[in-house]
């Protein structure tokens, strides 16, 4: 039986769950948000499949601190958004991403958790982000 990491961080958005939910189904969207975007200024970014929402898919190519990769969007409804992660660069791994959205008052509490099978590499990968 395969062992699995699972990563997770939480954040209070000020915006109510209808306006934060299109800006995770949506990968055009990303770039608004996403710490990643930032890593490499010549990123290459390739949409295909749907414009948002389930079957939506992104592939990126960047620098060394980029990497390589696609993500496809699996499903998703009012509370939740499942999207299957590749990278293919600096090293292999697929990973399950899963983003839930809770009401907190006026704000949304968003959680990101990544789940991925248990390799050395993302033993590693775990140290550093933890």
């Amino acid at each position: 039986m395969t062992e699995f990491s699972v990563i997770e961080r939480s954040t209070a958005v000020n915006a109510p769950a209808e306006e934060v939910m299109p800006l995770l189904v949506d990968f055009h969207e990303w770039v608004k948000w996403s710490p990643w975007e930032g890593l490499d200024p010549d990123l290459k970014r390739t949409y295909t499949g749907q414009d948002r929402g389930v079957g939506a898919a992104y592939e990126w190519s960047g620098n060394r601190k980029a990497g390589a990769g696609r993500m496809k969007v699996v499903g998703a409804d009012d509370e939740s958004v499942d999207i299957d992660l590749v990278f293919t660069k600096p090293f292999k791994s697929t990973s399950q991403v899963r983003f839930e959205l809770s009401p907190q008052g006026d704000s949304t509490r968003v959680v990101w958790q990544m789940r991925t099978p248990k390799t050395l590499m993302m033993r590693v990968v775990g140290i550093f982000m933890n």
